[in-house]
């Protein structure tokens, strides 16, 4: 004859523990639910293991709770896949600690989203890698920011690109700078775009380097112009080379002027078209003869009338001389009066022929005696 709640209900701890699994199996869920909290903490690991998913669904939240960390270990995959969101958040952190990978595994998304922030926290990193990147993807956003950093770092590659948006959003800046660059890299574009300038102003040099350049190209015009000085000077010149143009255009005359020689020779051609005249205009000495012939040919002529007599006059002979006739002929006549010498006699005749009448007057007689027989019959000095 099968023993009648009150009759579970009554079993000592030691009659509990002595049934054998099969009496265990055949348990009316009421008869399991009835029994108190310490009659469950006598159940063996063994006899946990053979709970059925409708016994483990019958337990009361606060039979859970009582659960010893290795009784709850032993429940089976299926069983764990089986317990309710509300049986989920009465489990104390000492059993979510101790929950096997398996049993990591087999959460479900509703199970891991319902998980409170104690909860997570105290997953070990072991577990947090194991986790399945569908799960990853449910966390919450509030449940994002209370993962210790340590858990952050533990993260596979495959669960950083399973990151959504909002959930990168809301990474703290301690979370973001705990990630390797290996995982950093493996951001999706759109995760990337979605970080806060504050949070991307935090990233330490050596993340920021480690951007890939589609990345780079996914950065929005205000994460690039809130980069530091420092952060720039990290990046490299592949990496320079793949912002967009218009956030080449969004970028601080403070950043400008921060560009290494190498960075600045970087720029596409584009990038350099992209320069606002403001931008140009602080260009140090360094920077301006660090230009190649290419990008100095695609400078804008408001750029180049932006630029200072002193700007002017620090461009190589060589520089001058990959100007085009357009470019030449758009210098104010202030700055044609303050070219060197060897500049003046750079020029080629194509650009000489651009000269205005204007600048043909603003040369000097210094100038003039170093300009050769064919310069002084283009410009009708001869």
């Amino acid at each position: 004859m099968a023993l009648t709640t009150d009759q579970v209900a009554g079993l000592s701890t030691l009659q509990l523990a002595s049934l054998n699994s099969v009496q265990i199996a055949n348990m009316q869920t009421r008869d399991l639910a009835a029994i108190t909290t310490a009659q469950i903490t006598a159940l063996t690991t063994a006899q946990m293991a053979k709970l059925t998913s409708d016994q483990v669904v019958a337990l009361t939240t606060d039979q859970i709770t009582a659960m010893k960390s290795a009784q709850f270990a032993a429940l089976t995959t299926a069983n764990l896949a089986s317990i309710t969101t509300a049986q989920i958040t009465s489990l104390t952190t000492a059993q979510i600690a101790g929950l096997t990978t398996a049993q990591v595994i087999a959460l479900s998304t509703d199970q891991v989203a319902s998980l409170t922030t104690s909860q997570l926290a105290a997953l070990t990193t072991a577990q947090v890698a194991k986790m399945e990147t569908d799960d990853i993807a449910a966390i919450t956003t509030d449940q994002i920011t209370a993962l210790k950093t340590a858990q952050i770092n533990a993260l596979t590659t495959a669960q950083v690109v399973a990151l959504t948006t909002a959930q990168a959003a809301m990474l703290t800046t301690d979370q973001l700078n705990a990630m390797s660059t290996d995982q950093l890299a493996k951001m999706e574009t759109d995760d990337v775009a979605a970080i806060t300038t504050s949070q991307l102003v935090a990233l330490k040099t050596a993340k920021i380097s480690a951007l890939t350049t589609a990345q780079m190209v996914g950065l929005t015009s205000d994460q690039i112009a809130s980069l530091t000085t420092a952060q720039l000077a990290s990046l490299t010149t592949a990496q320079l080379a793949k912002i967009e143009t218009g956030d080449i255009a969004a970028m601080t005359t403070a950043q400008i002027v921060s560009l290494s020689k190498s960075q600045v020779a970087a720029l596409t051609t584009a990038q350099v078209v992209a320069l606002s005249t403001d931008q140009v205009s602080v260009l140090t000495t360094a920077q301006l003869i660090s230009l190649t012939s290419a990008q100095l040919a695609k400078m804008e002529t408001d750029d180049l009338v932006a630029l200072s007599t002193a700007q002017i006059r620090s461009l190589t002979s060589a520089q001058l001389s990959y100007l085009t006739s357009d470019q030449i002929s758009s210098l104010e006549t202030v700055d044609i009066a303050a070219l060197t010498n060897a500049q003046v006699k750079a020029l080629s005749t194509s650009q000489l022929s651009g000269f205005t009448d204007d600048q043909i007057t603003a040369l000097t007689t210094s100038q003039q005696s170093a300009l050769s027989t064919a310069q002084k019959t283009v410009l009708g000095l001869s």
